[in-house]
């Protein structure tokens, strides 16, 4: 058999080729999902659901076939080079993840969590838990059963077996000792932050911007970051988030008339995401080594662009001319009172909308209260209060109803759990980036005064984009900035921005 029909036989290739047909069922499926909730009747909800299940169940047959290991078995002794050796490793951990669940457990989690997600928008506009809580039970359930199994497969605890879902190598041991000090940081913090702003009194808000006006500039700024409407677009829906593939990168944002930066920010940081997504290795375009490396690092990418880059002083400086030329004259975008609202810190009940300073404190909530969700020791009927009262606890405010509350994440009725940790670590990575990067390519800062972030971004493709999941997290992170993930240049980057700046 000639050399190239022999390589293409290989038990290598086979895998490769088995993969590429397993991500193309994840393609299909980020389309339906950004569908859903953008634009499908609601009367599309069970139709939806039952085609998000098929496909979820095919991909999970595809990957648990038991030629599978015989294939993997084989592939360990071909002669690869490194890349293909470390998707060979991605794969392999593929494939554990999904042999630790039988098809029908596959397939009941992807009708509970889109029945579950939809029922919760309804519960979200009315304001009221009960409304959702039945749905949300019995995705509780099959999560701790996922996880149980997940954690028999992998050796691991069954939270720490979410975790490593979304966060590979990260355990709750990890975490915990972070938040903890995180949560004792924050008090004296944020007391010294707000005591220095009030010193200035409080800064002129914006007046109320159309929606319609509000695009116009989510896409100019869009565009500076690099997206490429050609290859991508923007919408509304409930939730912002980013989806999609190469070469059809979906990003959602909303949009509130009294709050016209909200949706500019919303952007900025689904761009993080987007630009991440579209940066990948291309060689290895729907293969395990050539995806994002979790959701530690793919949050890092998101707060680079939306908290390092986008409000700094510098940058905010050139989005205030931004502002007022496609918004309208408006006192609250001289530059000096501009650059005051969008660092200012206050404590608030909403997660996405929370500054810099007090946005892990919701994190570290909700850490705090889906383990003793899954493991029966908090109830469900006594989430909302117990939301409550950690809000009021981390952050001295009182929360005024669900829709504020435990309603306001669509992460848990969707089955997210272990997710929410990743952000806060994001954030933190995002901070150790941002030192790297800057001491590498000093003219960052005067770019993004310029609105120009192609330097920033070319750091973290040659850094991070680029690199896939072909190292793991340890090493990419240590590669990038000379060291493994830690909290200080977070701790030194809030000192210098609302302290010293």
């Amino acid at each position: 058999m000639p050399d190239a029909a022999m390589e293409q036989n290989s038990a290598y290739k086979r895998l490769e080729a088995r993969f590429r047909q397993i991500a193309l069922y994840g393609e299909v499926a980020s389309v339906l999902h950004w569908d859903a909730a953008t634009m499908m009747p609601t009367e599309g909800a069970s139709p939806r659901g039952e085609q998000l299940s098929e496909l979820r169940v095919l991909g999970h047959r595809a990957l648990t076939d038991p030629v599978m290991e015989d294939l993997f078995s084989a592939a360990e002794q071909e002669d690869l080079e490194s890349w293909q050796r470390a998707n060979l490793r991605e794969m392999r951990r593929d494939h554990r993840f999904a042999t630790a669940l039988p098809d029908d457990l596959v397939a009941a989690i992807s009708n509970a969590t889109s029945t579950c997600e939809h029922v919760w928008r309804d519960a979200r506009a009315k304001s009221d838990f009960a409304v959702v809580s039945d749905k949300l039970s019995i995705v509780i359930d099959l999560t701790q059963e996922s996880a149980q199994a997940y954690g028999q497969a992998l050796d691991l605890d069954p939270y720490d077996a979410l975790l490593e879902s979304y966060a590979p190598g990260v355990r709750a041991a990890d975490i915990d000792p972070v938040f903890n000090d995180y949560a004792a940081f924050l008090p004296d913090f944020l007391e010294a932050v707000t005591a220095r702003q009030a010193q200035k009194g409080l800064p002129v808000l914006p007046k109320p911007v159309p929606v319609a006006q509000q695009q116009k500039l989510v896409e100019r700024l869009a565009g500076a970051t690099g997206f490429r409407f050609e290859a991508g677009r923007i919408d509304v829906s409930a939730h912002p988030f980013s989806t999609g593939y190469r070469g059809d990168q979906r990003i959602t944002v909303s949009y509130r008339e009294n709050d016209p930066m909200a949706s500019v920010m919303a952007v900025l940081h689904e761009c993080g995401h987007a630009a991440y997504e579209a940066g990948l290795p291309a060689a290895w375009t729907r293969q395990p080594v050539g995806q994002a490396l979790g959701m530690v690092v793919h949050e890092s990418q998101s707060l680079s662009v939306e908290m390092q880059a986008s409000r700094s002083s510098e940058f905010l400086g050139w989005l205030a001319v931004q502002a007022s030329d496609v918004l309208g004259p408006d006192p609250a975008y001289a530059p000096e009172n501009f650059r005051r609202l969008q660092q200012w810190v206050q404590p608030d009940f909403i997660r996405v909308e929370a500054d810099e300073v007090t946005y892990p404190a919701h994190v570290i909530l909700r850490t705090r209260l889906e383990r003793p969700l899954l493991s029966g020791d908090l109830p469900l009927a006594d989430l909302p209060g117990a939301w409550n009262q950690g809000m009021k606890e981390l952050l001295g405010v009182d929360v005024p109803d669900d829709r504020r509350g435990c309603l306001q994440d669509i992460h848990w009725y969707d089955g997210a759990f272990g997710y929410f940790p990743t952000y806060t670590l994001g954030a933190m990575l995002a901070a150790q980036l941002a030192e790297a990067a800057h001491k590498a390519n000093s003219e960052i800062p005067q770019a993004l005064a310029r609105g120009d972030f192609s330097p920033l971004m070319q750091w973290l493709g040659d850094a991070i984009h680029t690199k896939g999941s072909y190292l793991e997290a340890d090493g990419l992170i240590t590669q990038a900035t000379g060291r493994t993930l830690d909290a200080t240049a977070f701790k030194r980057h809030l000192h210098r921005r609302y302290l010293e700046g």
